[in-house]
């Protein structure tokens, strides 16, 4: 690699560095500020597996340090979400030099869909799917067998589910970029339905607890989503070509031969 190579390389890993950076003090800003209500935010956190468990029942912790670590983590993920816009911004101004001016204008609804997509799913998990699926682990509990769910096991199963459900809604946006990009077609999308289903509920398998209910509250909203996904690349193939026609019709307006103007002869 020779040193025409090397520097656009080291430029982008500086400019990733600096995203990272920008990125890295937005979220300890809000674990800094989220500390201060960590034991409040865990209550909200617990408040569905506890409202279907039966009276006087708790979670315990058997480590001492456990609550402690548990509510950093809660700080840390409570500021990760309330960055979210700022991380997207980032990641969205680290693709952008490489993007066309006209595809540069996408930032900011990139930034408010992909943090409303993100927000609304984790919301999604959380009040539809935990009070089903915690109803369903609970209820296995009888007069021999008694659930005792710790903190630690807890807090890692919820913030699996949190996570899966606002990285799935943003499949509208990546089927936006995709098509933008020429990588799928909305016929493309339609063709391949089917597979798109059977991958939907391989994929809510793998992200959710091994129950049906589970499975199927997440496999719905994803093919649901898309749906809207096929909608939103029809949205974007319009607009694709629209661009393409007129940045056509302004290269013929250039490429255009200016006629002579004829100068007649005004000698006697």
């Amino acid at each position: 690699m020779d040193s025409d190579e090397k520097q656009p390389f080291l430029g982008h890993l500086e400019e990733l560095r600096k995203r990272l950076v920008r990125c890295a003090i937005a979220v300890g800003i809000g674990f800094a500020i989220a500390y201060f209500f960590a034991e409040r935010l865990f209550q909200i956190l617990v408040a569905p597996l506890k409202a279907v468990m039966p009276e006087g029942d708790q979670l315990i912790f058997t480590n001492l340090p456990e609550m402690f670590f548990a509510y950093l983590k809660v700080a840390f993920i409570t500021g990760i979400l309330a960055a979210a816009p700022l991380l997207f911004y980032q990641l969205w101004m680290f693709v952008a030099p490489g993007l066309y001016r006209k595809e540069k204008r996408y930032a900011f609804p990139f930034v408010i869909s992909s943090t409303l997509l993100f927000v609304g799913g984790a919301l999604f998990g959380y009040f539809v799917v935990f009070p089903f699926g915690f109803k369903f682990f609970i209820g296995f509990s009888n007069e021999y067998v008694k659930a005792l769910p710790s903190v630690k096991q807890y807090f890692s199963f919820a913030l699996k589910l949190l996570f899966a459900f606002g990285l799935v809604f943003e499949l509208p946006v990546v089927i936006f970029f995709l098509t933008k990009m020429k990588i799928v077609t909305p016929e493309l999308l339609r063709k391949k339905r089917k597979y798109a289903i059977l991958l939907t509920f391989v994929l809510a398998a793998i992200l959710t607890p091994p129950d049906v209910i589970t499975q199927c509250m997440m496999a719905g909203p994803l093919i649901i989503l898309y749906e809207v996904g096929i909608m939103v690349s029809l949205i974007a193939r319009k607009k694709k070509e629209k661009e393409e026609e007129a940045k056509k019709a302004g290269e013929e307006t250039e490429d255009k031969p200016v006629e002579d103007e004829t100068v007649e002869d005004e000698t006697p």
